[in-house]
C-alpha cells in the first residue's frame, strides 16, 4: 500500500495537484516518553512530482515539515488522461512513488 494520495483539479486552464504523504518526520530531538531515549531522526529529504514524466517540482524537505506533509502545486495547463507520478526518499534510505492520471 503507498503511502502517498493524490488528487488533480483542472481549475482554469491549469491542474492542482494536491498530494499527501504518510510519513512520521521524526526531527531526531523527540525524547521516547517510556525510554528516555532520543527517537532517530526520520524525515523525507526529497519529494519530486512529474507530469508526463517531466520533473514539474522538486522540493527539499528538512526536519521542519510536519507529520504526514501536504504538498500542492499549480500547474500551467495538463489535461485531463495525462499521467502524474510523485515520489519521495528520506534520511534512511525508504522511498514510495504513486502515478495517477489528471482527472
Amino acid at each position: 500500500m503507498s503511502t502517498i494520495k493524490i488528487r488533480t483539479k483542472r481549475v482554469d486552464g491549469a491542474t492542482l495537484i494536491r498530494v499527501l504523504i504518510t510519513h512520521p518526520m521524526e526531527t531526531g530531538r523527540r525524547k521516547d516518553e517510556m525510554t528516555g531515549e532520543t527517537v532517530a531522526a526520520h524525515y523525507i529529504r526529497t519529494v519530486r512530482i512529474e507530469h508526463k514524466a517531466r520533473t514539474v517540482a522538486s522540493c527539499d524537505f528538512s526536519t521542519a515539515v510536519s507529520r504526514d506533509p501536504y504538498v500542492s502545486v499549480r500547474l500551467k495547463g495538463g489535461e485531463p488522461g495525462d499521467p502524474i507520478r510523485v515520489s519521495w526518499e528520506d534520511n534512511q534510505g525508504q522511498k514510495d512513488s504513486q502515478d495517477a492520471v489528471i482527472e
